[in-house]
């Protein structure tokens, strides 16, 4: 890993892999839109080239004499009227990029999937691993469904075409710099703040630092396996959406809300913002169908397999609560 080539890396993970990268000595290449918010890469030694997952040649261009392709970039985008916008970059863009590469003959090939691809456990009693497959016909969302075809595309290619590619799958990271934020961000920033009403009963999600995240990219890399897909999430992650919501509040120093929302009037309260306050707004929506479709049951996920062959890191959760806190009150200021 020498020269490498990082889509999507003025963005959250995108911009950690980026630091990671670095750290490892490698030369980075960094594929950002040509109206990204490129605060998360001011003053780093990266080399900037603008281009877009729908543009083919910008692809082409960005991969000319590299050895490693962090594809990390995607639409992220759970409201449903993005659905066409959302196949254009993370499958077709996520097709084109990875044909570059072969193109290209580069190294080594790490797709960043989503633990969606994986889906809720079928045994709510135990986590699940790689070896469960979520179906894209039953996807709460576009950007699900997307990320399960994107992935089975790229092993698709592995298997047919020799593309040296191995993927990993983020549970829910938190850290500094979620500068849009991400919907997990966006909670731990509200908790944090004391801004947050309630919270859904029933939701749970596997939360990590970002930046074991990041380094599970750069292990996967060097040592992970060709066609072999990682969960990048920590084992003591698998937490209640209420156990999240207290942690991030303890970290800022507020008092966390007590009201428990019901998953049916969660469901109302999405469909009206998404459908019509959102709209008329010409704002992204701050709940969506999909996002409450996803918490009907517990996201919960086991990152043995990365652990035991990434080596990944396992960053103790009151730190990455801290650090998120912390950033996103310096926002604030």
């Amino acid at each position: 890993m020498r020269r490498v080539l990082v889509s999507g890396a003025s963005g959250f993970i995108g911009a950690h892999v980026v630091r990671s990268a670095l750290e490892a000595g490698a030369e980075v290449r960094a594929l950002v839109r040509p109206r990204s918010d490129l605060s998360n890469l001011d003053g780093l030694p990266v080399e900037l080239v603008r281009g877009d997952l729908t543009e083919a040649a910008s692809l082409r261009d960005a991969l000319e004499g590299m050895d490693t392709l962090f594809h990390v970039a995607a639409r992220y985008d759970l409201s449903r009227r993005a659905r066409g916008d959302a196949f254009a970059a993370n499958v077709g863009g996520t097709r084109e990029l990875m044909l570059a590469a072969l193109r290209a003959q580069v190294d080594r090939v790490v797709h960043t999937s989503s633990v969606a691809a994986v889906g809720a456990p079928l045994n709510p009693r135990r986590p699940a691993d790689e070896s469960q497959w979520a179906s894209a016909d039953d996807a709460p969302g576009p950007y699900e469904e997307t990320k399960i075809v994107s992935e089975r595309l790229v092993h698709g290619l592995v298997r047919s075409e020799g593309l040296p590619a191995v993927t990993v799958l983020p549970t829910a990271p938190i850290g500094p710099l979620d500068v849009k934020p991400t919907p997990t961000g966006r909670l731990i920033r509200d908790a944090a703040r004391g801004v947050m009403p309630g919270y859904l009963a029933s939701a749970g999600l596997n939360v990590v630092h970002v930046r074991d995240v990041a380094d599970g990219h750069i292990q996967a890399a060097t040592v992970g396996r060709t066609g072999e897909r990682y969960i990048l999430g920590h084992r003591d992650g698998n937490l209640t959406l209420r156990k999240i919501i207290e942690r991030a509040a303890a970290a800022g120093g507020v008092r966390p809300p007590r009201l428990a929302i019901p998953a049916p009037v969660a469901y109302v309260a999405a469909v009206v913002d998404e459908y019509l306050v959102s709209v008329l707004r010409g704002q992204q929506p701050r709940a969506t169908v999909a996002g409450v479709r996803l918490a009907r049951r517990r996201q919960w996920f086991s990152p043995d397999r990365a652990i035991g062959e990434l080596g990944l890191p396992q960053t103790d959760l009151a730190v990455a609560f801290a650090e998120a806190a912390e950033w996103f009150g310096g926002q604030d200021r």
